[in-house]
C-alpha cells in the first residue's frame, strides 16, 4: 500500500462536527508534508488545510479557519493526519481527500495542489441545512 486511506467522512447537520483520519506509511511519507484537500460538485479541488513533515506551521483555507484543525501523529509504522471539523456548513459538502507532497522537507504556503500527489480515494462529507 502506497496511497493514504481516509475515513471518517458521513452526513452531519449544519453545526455538527466530523473528525476525518488519514492513515498513512511512515515508511513511505515521514519526510512529507501532508494536506487535506476538498472537491464538490462542479468546483475545482481546493486545500483546505495542511502541515509540514515536521506536523507543525499549519495551513488552513480563509473559508476554514476557526473551525477546522488539524493534527498529524506519527510512528515507527504509521502516519495518522486527522481533521477535526466543527461548525459545519452545508457549502463543506464535499469529497475530501488526503495526499503527501511530492518533494520531501518542502512545504509551500499556500499549498499548490499541482505539487501534491500519493492521493486517497477520498471520503465523502455532506452537511444538511
Amino acid at each position: 500500500q502506497v496511497q493514504p486511506i481516509e475515513s471518517g467522512g458521513g452526513l452531519v447537520q449544519a453545526g455538527g462536527s466530523l473528525r476525518l483520519s488519514c492513515a498513512a506509511s511512515s515508511r513511505t511519507f515521514s519526510a512529507y508534508a501532508m494536506g487535506w484537500f476538498r472537491q464538490a460538485p462542479g468546483k475545482e479541488r481546493e486545500c483546505v488545510a495542511s502541515l509540514t513533515y515536521l506536523g507543525d506551521i499549519p495551513y488552513y483555507a480563509d473559508s476554514v479557519k476557526g473551525r477546522f484543525t488539524i493534527s498529524r501523529i506519527s510512528d515507527n509504522t504509521k502516519i495518522i493526519l486527522q481533521l477535526q471539523m466543527n461548525s459545519l456548513k452545508p457549502e463543506d459538502t464535499a469529497v475530501y481527500y488526503c495526499a503527501a507532497h511530492k518533494s520531501p522537507y518542502y512545504s509551500d504556503y499556500p499549498p499548490r495542489i499541482e505539487n501534491f500527489g500519493s492521493w486517497g480515494q477520498g471520503t465523502q462529507v455532506t452537511v444538511s441545512s
